[in-house]
């Protein structure tokens, strides 16, 4: 079944903490209710221990989806990588999520906002067996010890950025590992997200739907601006909003059976966030109507 969630970013940023700092949670929780949404995805605002989330999640309609967590496997080993996660994972198990949400920052830049993208790390070609090694046995872990199902966020700004570094990840992992399919972070790294979709639509466990601003988009990369630098001046947006044909992106995934999440990080003094929420969210309806998912 088809659920339709968001993320706290339309409101207050995890990355620049006073972008929307001044928004409360409530106003939050209750404007992407009013706009549709029935889950929510960890923010930097939300509690941390279940028996104080649910309550919260609950008074406005919500269950929570998921949440990111910033793994450093380039770095330190799967029993290490266990230990960093635990708190995370419990939480979400309690919260009886299915999925979580995983990206390698060990040596990311996605953060630095003062760094450039074209400054981005590139993984060596002798470390991609070791990297997928190692997420394979961290996801099977994660499904044997907390009921949860890895989903890779390849992000700007990280080792896995571009179509091509998305498949060899895929080569280098085993059916344990899967992907979090994120349409905006696709098409701004030169990708097609339809292909991908279509490509590892078995190993696809969570979507992503966010739009890109053409215009943002191109002068970000000829003036070479950073990630949040970008984010800020628009980049991103709510689907039906840039230029991603959403449709067929879902006609490639056929039988996809999960949740799609409005994840579009912008300025909320810039993008007031409940006239976003509404539209993504009539707007991504209408695309899964018209790609055959709801």
């Amino acid at each position: 079944m088809i659920r339709i969630g968001t993320n706290p970013i339309g409101w207050s940023n995890d990355d620049m903490l006073e972008v929307g700092g001044h928004i409360p949670l409530k106003q939050c929780l209750g404007e992407a209710r009013t706009a549709g949404f029935v889950g929510m995805e960890l923010g930097n605002k939300f509690p941390r221990v279940a028996d104080q989330l649910r309550p919260i999640l609950d008074a406005h309609g919500h269950v929570l989806v998921s949440g990111w967590y910033s793994c450093e496997l380039l770095e330190r080993d799967v029993d290490a990588e266990m230990q960093a996660v635990a708190a995370h994972a419990t939480l979400l198990r309690a919260m009886d999520c299915k999925v979580i949400i995983v990206c390698e920052t060990s040596n990311t830049i996605q953060g630095q906002k003062d760094t450039p993208l074209s400054a981005r790390p590139v993984l060596e070609k002798s470390r991609w067996e070791q990297f997928g090694a190692r997420l394979t046995a961290f996801a099977e872990r994660l499904m044997a010890e907390y009921g949860l199902q890895l989903a890779y966020h390849h992000h700007m700004g990280t080792v896995v950025q571009s179509e091509a570094e998305i498949d060899r990840l895929m080569a280098v992992t085993g059916p344990a590992f899967n992907l979090l399919l994120d349409t905006g972070h696709i098409s701004w790294g030169g990708g097609n997200p339809a292909r991908v979709a279509r490509h590892y639509k078995d190993r696809i466990a969570h979507v992503h739907c966010k739009d890109i601003r053409e215009d943002v988009m191109w002068q970000s990369q000829q003036e070479d601006w950073s990630f949040l630098d970008s984010v800020l001046a628009g980049v991103y947006t709510v689907p039906g909003d840039g230029f991603i044909d959403f449709v067929s992106v879902f006609k490639a995934l056929p039988g996809y059976d999960g949740w799609v999440v409005v994840e579009a990080e912008q300025d909320p003094d810039k993008a007031e966030p409940a006239f976003y929420a509404k539209l993504g969210y009539d707007n991504l309806t209408r695309f899964l109507k018209e790609g055959g998912l709801l």
